[in-house]
């Protein structure tokens, strides 16, 4: 079982959480994507160790944080993986973004990484690997016991519209505006295995399904399970992955401290008796739809009623429904702030979308994306 601490209120106060940022890298002239990321990676390495990796294809940079129980210090570690991936980038003369689908053209068919499991994959999902330009911030919270952390899962499906909702940063594809303010979580989805799970009743649940899908050959290994909420194939944690990269590293730390809030919320739950709501299919599917299309400045669809709620008001009123886990764990103060700050900057999409509107160029998104990370990395919690 985790080691949970617990505040003076008795409130428990949390497992450790880390996080996994994905970035693009872009020519500074044509700001188009493009290769590279090996050599970034083996520089970055000599600095981040095992903090950075190579993703699927050569136009990505991944960057990690240790396991820690501070969300200032996550913010921190993120900041600095940031700089030292763009330095190491601007070494030869490319830049990184974060972002979660490219702007401009040149990302279909990307160079995938070389390997027996990639060809497996490329035999697999054929097509499905001409779209994988695109970058997801992964959250994981320490919960090595599986069947507690299915059973939280089943909590946590949901608010992962809310989550896509905060974090919408792909509003541009192949050159253009898609419409939507999550256009990767639209992509993602034609995958067999991805999008929200399953609700789960056990491990066994859990063991069946996966052994169902392989046999369908809809997975080539447990580590192309990627629904949105998973068990870590990896490390004993649960991974939410529904979110889009941010612009900035605060965001990041901000989608962190949400979900490590709502682990801990549904712990509670879980350890009452209460396994998880029954949430329809179409429901949910609705729901994805309407916060990837609109984002934190539309409307999302309400668990249970299916009324539509603005979704700045939704997440006020979870930040206040945590308050008492985030206080015990000392962020409650930090996600105010930037749960504040966010809602008065709007969403990476706003943001995007207001760089193009000032002089009508996509041009001017990647040129804002490539500043903000170099002002973002200079920038203390």
């Amino acid at each position: 079982m985790v080691p949970v601490q617990v505040g003076g209120d008795g409130v428990a106060s949390g497992p450790r959480l880390g996080v996994e940022e994905e970035f693009l890298l872009v020519d500074p002239v044509s700001r188009c994507v493009v290769p590279g990321a090996g050599a970034v990676v083996g520089r970055a390495a000599a600095r981040l160790g095992s903090r950075v990796s190579g993703e699927i294809t050569t136009l990505h940079v991944e960057t990690k944080t240790d396991p820690t129980s501070s969300v200032r210090e996550l913010v921190e570690q993120l900041v600095q993986a940031r700089r030292v991936v763009a330095e190491c980038a601007a070494v030869d003369g490319l830049r990184v973004v974060a972002t979660g689908t490219s702007v401009l053209p040149g990302a279909m068919a990307p160079p995938v990484t070389q390997g027996p499991r990639q060809e497996r994959g490329t035999a697999t999902f054929r097509g499905l690997h001409d779209e994988l330009a695109i970058c997801a911030l992964h959250v994981h919270v320490e919960l090595p016991d599986r069947e507690r952390a299915l059973l939280v899962s089943n909590h946590l499906r949901a608010y992962l519209p809310l989550l896509m909702a905060v974090t919408a940063n792909s509003p541009y594809w192949e050159g253009r505006d898609s419409g939507y303010a999550s256009w990767r979580s639209m992509v993602w989805p034609r995958w067999p295995v991805a999008g929200p799970p399953p609700r789960f009743t056990s491990v066994a649940h859990y063991e069946r399904v996966v052994e169902m899908l392989s046999a369908a050959g809809a997975i080539v290994d447990p580590g192309t399970l990627f629904w949105d909420i998973r068990p870590s194939v990896a490390h004993p944690t649960l991974e939410v992955r529904v979110a889009d990269v941010p612009v900035s590293a605060w965001e990041s730390g901000l989608v962190a401290a949400l979900v490590r809030g709502l682990v801990v919320r549904a712990l509670e739950a879980v350890d009452r008796g209460d396994h998880g709501p029954e949430l329809a299919g179409e429901w949910l599917r609705a729901a994805y739809w309407r916060a990837a299309r609109d984002g934190l400045e539309g409307a999302l669809l309400e668990v249970g009623s299916g009324r539509l709620r603005p979704a700045r008001e939704v997440l006020g009123e979870v930040v206040a429904w945590l308050a008492p886990v985030l206080r015990a764990g000392g962020d409650e103060d930090l996600v105010r702030e930037f749960s504040g700050r966010l809602l008065a900057v709007g969403s990476g999409a706003v943001r995007q979308r207001g760089a193009a509107g000032r002089r009508g160029r996509l041009t001017d998104v990647v040129d804002f994306l490539v500043a903000q990370t170099a002002v973002d990395a200079r920038q203390p919690v």
